[in-house]
């Protein structure tokens, strides 16, 4: 941009600031800045559309078209090069409009006589608010300047509608961040709060887009870059010298920070009058972009790394953030994009409930929510760009829904069934110290899953008769750095010392999939979930489990231990796994030290190889815990992260309860004890129809077990297993609906 071109771009940034501050109605100020962009630019058409909805734009204002088609003409997202604008959030820059692909003729809008056409997008962030559009009657392509300017108009334009300076008429314009709003997401840990939202990571609301003074703006940048790179080269003198892959990922951060190119542009923005803030965002906003149309992993992964540093460095500029001394309120509810397992635990029980933009059922943050029966929703997407700290809001973990800023109908019925939760656990909790003794006399073991020693307390509150699965891995997870044996002992020992005499079953490092820890350079695989994976890093690299297993047994010192590997598929894995055990308990007793009382070696059945395995399994393993939730995903060949198919299979589908009831036969053949674990044994109605299969011991979270218990003591199995039966002698496709007729007849 010439010198001329930059006054000119911050002449008319001026002249939009003080039209968004007039007072007035909304549509007359959106009127106006069409007007004097259509003017300042010399074009024949200014229109501005914003989206009515997800998939729908509506003009809301023009200059040049037909003013009876405002609030008249909609399109769908991606119909017309306006809608092509909207669904890629690129430019469309065409000489000749009416012959370009994709080009939809709107009658009412008289926009036929027009040619030249340029539409870029309105957005923030990666939140996309409409479409910019200026035309022309003659036949020419706009220039990369005039592109320029009117990406920065865009720009403004989004932020003020961030401020709310499009409040007033028609659909499209409603105060942002004061409607009520519901999201569907999905469950990741069953439960319902309600609080008000605390951001992990609090969005910076750009208050000054446009500024006056282009040198005192670019001095801020300068500053803010200089004190974020300063922050940067701290990072990397604290991390330490055998750290190489946090080392590298802070390297990245700092050739970002020191990209000249990065610097360039902003600079340039600022010229043009952005303030230092807006030209960050504009830059980001960019980045954003580009990062939605990357397949290729690791660059995504850098873009992630811009996107971080940009957070930062908005953050210094604009003094906004948790972390300059906003207070978290007394009942937060955690609202993000994606976080952590350190970072969560780092919040602890202190918080009601989490939403994530993002995440998988199967995520760290997911195992650790469940870990501290904190209600969470995942895949709520836009809710972290929605919210703001302090707005009130509900959580449903049940349903996987949220409800944010409720009107007081919904708050209403939300408590209503909040209380009537809170009932239902005081009558359970009357039954902690009964067993799950069936109306046949078939009593059922039922255990917890943990994985933190804050899940410890529950065994006592929940009547749980031990730990069917504790998931060592979130000690690896959590850390920055491979933990000790030392460590490891410790933890254990604390471990089996809460336990207090009861059977904890340890379940090997569980990694690999989507649990990658921090320090381990990730595998880019086609199918993690069957990649490398459990028990095959294990064998694969025998130190980490020789290193586990010696603090197993120094931590028992001369108690029962009990030892289960996660995801075998065959005799061979079973039976190296189990001579490693072996091994290091003879390489105990030559050291001197105390060995267990005794040792119980088991295996996760989670693959249906397994199922088939030679006998010689059955008989080797002291024991055998059905891994639920990968077992069901493999057995259906349904991605348990992949929303499309993960619901469309049923648990109760007759070709699983078989496959369970093949199990627990030739388990009862070879005396072998069998337990299920997994989401599904929290189920009460899954619950029963598994005991009805034979199954004598389930393991769950600890808020499941007096659901589970209480249902369990109210059937005769007998009857269950009957109803069944007739389900599959008729050639249903699942038992679900004979047993809920069956239960029906309870009542």
């Amino acid at each position: 941009m010439t010198e001329r071109q930059e006054s000119d771009s911050r002449k008319l940034l001026g002249r939009l600031r003080d039209t968004l501050a007039e007072e007035g109605p909304a549509q007359a100020r959106l009127d106006h800045i069409t007007s004097l962009i259509a003017e300042s630019m010399s074009t024949d058409v200014c229109s501005i559309y914003l989206f009515r909805d997800a998939e729908t734009l509506e003009l809301c204002a023009t200059e040049g078209l037909n003013p009876e088609s405002v609030h008249q003409t909609r399109m769908r997202l991606g119909e017309g090069l306006v809608g092509r604008v909207a669904k890629t959030a690129r430019p469309v820059n065409t000489e000749d409009a009416p012959s370009t692909k994709g080009f939809r003729y709107m009658p009412e809008t008289g926009e036929e006589i027009f040619s030249a056409f340029l539409g870029l997008p309105i957005q923030r962030l990666g939140e996309r608010l409409g479409v910019l559009v200026v035309q022309s009657k003659d036949k020419r392509q706009y220039s990369d300047d005039e592109v320029y300017a009117l990406e920065v108009v865009a720009m403004v334009l989004a932020e003020m509608a961030e401020l709310g300076a499009f409040v007033g008429e028609g659909g499209t314009l409603s105060a942002p961040h004061q409607r009520a709003e519901l999201f569907r997401g999905t469950m990741g840990q069953e439960g319902t709060a309600e609080g008000h939202v605390w951001l992990h990571e609090p969005r910076v609301v750009v208050t000054n887009p446009v500024a006056d003074d282009p040198v005192a703006e670019a001095e801020r940048l300068t500053e803010a870059v200089d004190q974020l790179r300063y922050g940067v080269d701290r990072m990397l003198s604290r991390v330490r010298p055998a750290d190489t892959d946090q080392r590298d990922v802070i390297e990245a951060y700092r050739m970002f920070a020191n990209s000249r190119s990065w610097m360039k542009r902003m600079q340039g923005s600022i010229a043009s009058g952005l303030s230092a803030e807006a030209a960050v965002e504009k830059e980001q906003t960019a980045a954003r972009t580009r990062l939605e149309s990357v397949p290729d992993a690791y660059l995504r992964e850098r873009l992630h790394d811009l996107d971080d540093l940009s957070n930062r460095l908005l953050r210094i500029l604009s003094g906004q953030g948790n972390e300059t001394g906003a207070e978290m309120p007394v009942d937060p509810i955690l609202v993000a994009k994606n976080i952590g397992p350190g970072e969560l635990l780092d919040y602890g029980r202190k918080l009601k409930g989490i939403v994530l933009d993002e995440g998988s059922v199967g995520s760290h943050a997911a195992i650790v929510a469940r870990a501290l029966a904190i209600p969470l929703v995942v895949h709520a997407e836009g809710i972290s760009t929605e919210a703001l700290n302090g707005d009130h809001i509900l959580v449903d973990g049940e349903q996987g829904v949220v409800h944010l800023r409720a009107d007081e109908n919904v708050v209403t019925a939300f408590r209503d069934k909040m209380a009537m939760q809170a009932q239902a656990q005081l009558r359970y909790a009357g039954l902690r110290g009964q067993l799950a003794e069936t109306l046949d006399g078939s009593v059922v073991a039922m255990h917890m899953n943990a994985g933190l020693m804050a899940d410890l307390p529950s065994l006592k509150s929940s009547g749980a008769e031990g730990v069917g699965l504790f998931r060592t891995e979130l000690q690896f997870l959590v850390r920055n750095q491979m933990p000790k044996r030392s460590e490891l002992k410790a933890i254990y020992e604390r471990v089996l010392d809460a336990a207090d005499g009861r059977r904890v079953q340890f379940r090997t490092l569980d990694i690999g999939s989507d649990k990658v820890l921090p320090y381990m350079k990730p595998n880019d695989e086609p199918n993690p979930a069957m990649g490398w994976r459990a028990i095959r890093v294990g064998l694969d690299k025998p130190g980490v489990m020789r290193m586990q297993l010696q603090a197993l047994i120094r931590a028992a010192n001369g108690r029962p231990l009990t030892v289960m590997f996660p995801f075998v598929a065959q005799l061979d894995e079973f039976t190296e796994g189990r001579d490693q055990v072996l091994r290091e308990i003879d390489r105990e007793a030559a050291l001197g030290h105390v060995l267990p009382e005794r040792v119980e070696i088991g295996a996760m059945l989670e693959t249906p190889s397994l199922a088939f395995a030679p006998w010689k399994f059955f008989e080797l393993a002291d024991f055998i815990s059905i891994g639920g939730n990968d077992l069901k995903q493999f057995f259906f060949a349904a991605d348990r992260e992949n929303e499309r198919v993960r619901r469309r299979y049923d648990t109760l589908n007759v070709s699983f309860l078989t496959l369970i009831e093949r199990i627990v036969a030739r388990c009862d053949a070879t005396n072998t004890p069998v337990s299920f674990c997994g989401e599904d044994a929290g189920r009460p109605l899954e619950a029963m129809c598994f005991a009805a299969m034979g199954l004598r011991a389930l393991s769950m979270r600890p808020a499941s077990i007096g659901p589970v218990k209480h249902l369990l003591r109210r059937v005769n199995l007998i009857d269950a297993r009957a109803a069944i039966e007739t389900a599959r002698e008729a050639g249903e496709m699942s038992v679900r609906p004979a047993v809920v007729e069956y239960l029906k007849g309870l009542a």
